[in-house]
């Protein structure tokens, strides 16, 4: 077996034999590599372990660190004799699964920030795993149906620009998100905390299915036959946060999954952003919170998003086009006069002066101006605004 294959069989290992977001087995494996460490883990579970073989490898040997190794390895002999990587990756290849680790070219590199707590490897269905312009939209289970039609339309219009849409394929907001981004013809990335070949919840099963096999992915860091249990769902949220460039909170409560993957996006220096609802909703309340503590920016369309995702300045969204009423710019003198022309009826000079608060002089002057400018005309022996609809106000 060559080294790069021990070390792909190593780390589908430890993520069965881990929880995710280990950070003792993590530092373990980063300084030991994969292989190595659970050789080490191996020899030391089934009699004594060797921290001077350790100490060589690791360069550490301190009392902190035997104690949180020592405490570490009691958690994994109760579970090493029930790991079996063959079963596993029988179990991947029955589904049309693989897995995927550091170095490997669908690898997505920004997982790496996560440091120690990085996962081990990833169980991958579909090929749309690694795209560098990808977008997490969550939010909440129990959403309303504007916060259901804002995430359909935001994933909708990133998928049309060409990002990915990343989620956790839950009911709600991240449905409404992965179905977008179907809808749009786009890639979306399904984050599950059980296994691959577990669709959950069951509901959304023809959804994770439709997301395989329109050029997006499904994928988790424990193996397949994991089942989701609620800290595994606390730690997806960190591949959720760390596999997008930005997170968007569309809707979520005050406590909420939705606000931990934005917190953990912040902690990744992640941009962050939040839309907001209607400030008697309860289901906007953690939105509302995530605004005010400064966690997120507010967004409210895809162009926004865009350009808190995108690159500086190339993705900078577009101040929407103003329709300026006729006579905006006008000097103030000019706008009196204006202002006290009629729709209808015509006035003289002698009138607009004295509702403009002019002179004779400035209001005669002033007209025809603004008729030249194509603002009023003469009707018979007095002035009139050129269009009806064109009167402010």
């Amino acid at each position: 077996m060559s080294t790069a294959e021990a070390d792909r069989r190593a780390r589908a290992t430890w993520s069965a034999l881990v929880e995710p977001g280990d950070e003792v087995a993590g530092a373990l494996v980063q300084a030991c590599g994969a292989h190595d460490a659970l050789a080490w883990v191996d020899a030391a579970v089934t009699g004594r372990p060797d921290w001077a073989a350790l100490g060589a490898h690791a360069g550490t040997g301190g009392e902190v660190v035997r104690r949180r190794v020592s405490t570490a390895l009691r958690r994994w002999a109760v579970r090493r004799p029930h790991v079996d990587a063959d079963r596993d990756a029988d179990a991947a290849a029955h589904v049309g699964a693989r897995v995927v680790v550091p170095g490997d070219p669908q690898w997505p590199t920004g997982l790496d920030d996560l440091g120690t707590a990085a996962p081990f490897a990833l169980w991958v269905r579909g090929d749309g795993l690694h795209r560098r312009r990808s977008v997490a939209l969550v939010g909440a289970r129990a959403c309303t149906g504007y916060g259901e039609r804002v995430a359909v339309d935001l994933a909708v219009d990133l998928a049309r620009r060409g990002w990915q849409v990343v989620s956790g394929g839950a009911y709600g907001i991240d449905a409404a998100a992965h179905r977008g981004a179907l809808v749009a013809e786009g890639s979306t990335l399904v984050v599950l905390a059980g296994g691959v070949d577990r669709a959950y919840p069951v509901g959304n099963a023809r959804l994770l299915e439709e997301a395989v096999h329109t050029g997006g992915a499904v994928i988790s860091e424990v193996p397949p036959g994991a089942a989701p249990t609620r800290s595994r769902f606390l730690q997806r949220n960190r591949l959720i946060a760390a596999t997008a460039r930005a997170t968007v909170v569309v809707e979520a409560a005050w406590r909420s999954g939705a606000a931990s993957t934005a917190h953990h996006a912040a902690r990744l220096l992640r941009p962050v952003g939040a839309v907001p609802g209607p400030v008697t909703s309860a289901a906007s309340a953690g939105c509302h919170r995530l605004l005010r503590d400064g966690v997120a920016v507010c967004v409210t369309d895809a162009a926004e998003v865009v350009e808190l995702a995108g690159d500086v300045g190339a993705d900078a969204a577009q101040a929407p086009t103003q329709v300026g009423a006729p006579g905006d710019g006008l000097a103030p003198l000019a706008r009196r006069v204006l202002d006290a022309v009629p729709r209808r009826g015509g006035r003289t000079v002698d009138d607009v002066a004295v509702r403009g608060g002019t002179t004779h002089a400035e209001a005669r002057d002033m007209l025809g101006l603004l008729e030249l400018d194509g603002l009023v005309r003469r009707v018979g022996g007095g002035w009139v605004l050129e269009a009806d609809e064109q009167r402010p106000g």
